[in-house]
C-alpha cells in the first residue's frame, strides 16, 4: 500500500480508526497524532572461552512506544467507555488501531499503521482557562503489542 514519490508527504491528512471501522465524523477527528514506532533492543553476548575480544549483537525484544492522540471535546463518552472496558479487565477491549496517512488531495492511502492489541492506558480532560479563546481538548494515550506498516 505503501505509495512512494520523491518529495515527501504533508502530515496534516490523515485518519484514525479506533477499532470501531469509522474514520469519518467527529469521533474519529483527531487534530494530533503522536509518533508511532517501534525499537528492537540488542543483546551483548560473549562466551567466557573465546579467542575474538569483543562481544556478539544478538537481537532481543521489540518494544513499541505509547502513542497520544489529541482531539476537540465533542461531548462524547466513546474514550472513556474504552478505557472503563480496559480498567474492568475486558480483554475484548483490546483493538486494532489503524492511522492511515492520506495524499494531498485526500483520494488515496499512501501509507497506513496497525496498531495491533491496543488499548487506552490514559484518558485526560483539559486543561480548560477562562481566559482563554481554545478549543477544550481531550487526550487519549494507547499502549499496543505489534505495529504493522503498509
Amino acid at each position: 500500500m505503501a505509495v512512494q514519490r520523491d518529495r515527501p508527504y504533508a502530515q496534516f491528512n490523515f485518519l484514525v480508526d479506533l477499532g470501531t471501522g469509522a474514520t469519518d465524523g467527529p469521533q474519529a477527528g483527531f487534530q494530533e497524532c503522536g509518533e508511532i514506532g517501534m525499537s528492537v533492543d540488542v543483546i551483548e553476548y560473549r562466551n567466557g572461552n573465546e579467542r575474538e575480544n569483543g562481544v556478539r549483537k544478538l537481537t532481543g525484544l521489540a518494544r513499541y512506544p505509547d502513542v497520544t492522540l489529541r482531539r476537540g471535546i465533542i461531548g462524547s463518552l466513546d474514550l472513556y467507555q474504552w478505557l472503563n472496558e480496559v480498567r474492568n479487565g475486558n480483554v475484548a477491549a483490546y483493538r486494532t488501531v489503524t492511522v492511515q496517512l492520506m495524499n494531498e488531495d485526500h483520494t488515496s492511502v499512501v501509507q497506513e499503521w496497525k496498531l495491533l492489541r491496543a488499548r487506552v492506558i490514559k484518558h485526560v480532560s483539559g486543561p480548560f482557562n477562562a481566559r482563554c479563546s481554545d478549543v477544550a481538548m481531550e487526550e487519549l494515550t494507547l499502549a499496543y503489542e505489534r505495529l504493522e506498516m503498509r
